[in-house]
C-alpha cells in the first residue's frame, strides 16, 4: 500500500507525560463488540508502547453509529476531554456510517473538510483514515464517495492512510458476525498496519 503525505508534518516529540493521540471516529475506533482492552485504541496504545513510545496515551474518542455530521458537531467537546485540550495527533476516522446510510457524498466531504480545517487551525497534526463505499451502493456512489479522502488529503496537505479496514474488510474470519466490525484478530491486523504510520508522525523530524 502507498501512503500519501503531501506536505511535511511537524514532528511530535514525546513530552514528560508522553504523546497523546486522539482516535476520533465511530464504532471502528470505539471498539464496538469487543472485550475490554481489545478495541482499536487499547491495542494501538500497547503497540506504540512496545515500539518506542512507552508513555504514549491513545484516547478513545469514538462513538458507535457516528456519521461525519455527528463527528463535526462534537469535535470541540471531544477536544475538551483531552488533557490540555490539544492532542499531539488526531486519527480522523469517520465516514463509514455515511456510506452505510447512503448519505450524499458532498455532505461527507463538507463535514470532513470542516473537521480537518478545525484541527489544522489548532495546529493539531492529522492522520486521515480513508474509507470505501459499501459495494451494495453501486459504482456510481463509489465513484463520488471513494475519492473524498485522497482529494481532501492532497488539497489540505494532511497525511492519508488510504483505507482503515485494509486487510480486514470482507474477510469473515477477521470480522464479527455482522460482517462489518473487526474481531480481535482483525483489530490486530489494523493496528499492525496503521501503527507504523502513527509512529512515524509522532517521531520523525519534518
Amino acid at each position: 500500500m502507498t501512503f500519501l503525505c503531501v506536505a511535511p508534518v511537524s514532528a511530535v516529540r514525546a513530552d514528560a507525560e508522553g504523546p497523546k493521540i486522539m482516535a476520533f471516529g465511530d464504532s471502528l475506533t470505539a471498539g464496538y463488540g469487543l472485550p475490554a482492552g481489545q478495541g482499536f485504541t487499547d491495542r494501538l496504545q500497547v503497540w506504540l508502547r512496545e515500539n518506542g513510545l512507552p508513555e504514549a496515551k491513545v484516547i478513545n474518542a469514538g462513538v458507535s453509529g457516528d456519521t461525519s455530521s455527528g463527528g463535526r458537531s462534537r469535535l470541540e467537546w471531544a477536544l475538551a476531554g483531552v488533557p490540555g485540550g490539544k492532542p499531539d495527533l488526531v486519527i480522523l476516522e469517520l465516514g463509514a456510517n455515511d456510506g452505510l446510510r447512503g448519505v450524499t457524498p458532498t455532505i461527507t466531504r463538507e463535514n470532513l473538510t470542516a473537521m480537518v480545517a478545525a484541527f489544522k487551525e489548532k495546529e493539531i497534526p492529522i492522520l486521515l483514515a480513508g474509507m470505501l463505499a459499501p459495494p451494495n451502493l453501486g459504482p456510481d456512489y463509489a465513484a463520488v464517495f471513494n475519492p473524498i479522502y485522497p482529494t481532501l488529503a492532497e488539497q489540505d496537505g494532511v497525511t492519508l492512510y488510504p483505507f482503515f479496514l485494509d486487510g480486514v474488510a470482507a474477510d469473515p474470519t477477521l470480522n464479527q458476525s455482522d460482517g462489518m466490525h473487526p474481531n480481535e484478530e482483525g483489530v490486530a491486523i489494523i493496528v499492525s498496519k496503521i501503527g507504523p504510520e502513527v509512529l512515524k508522525l509522532l517521531t520523525e523530524a519534518p
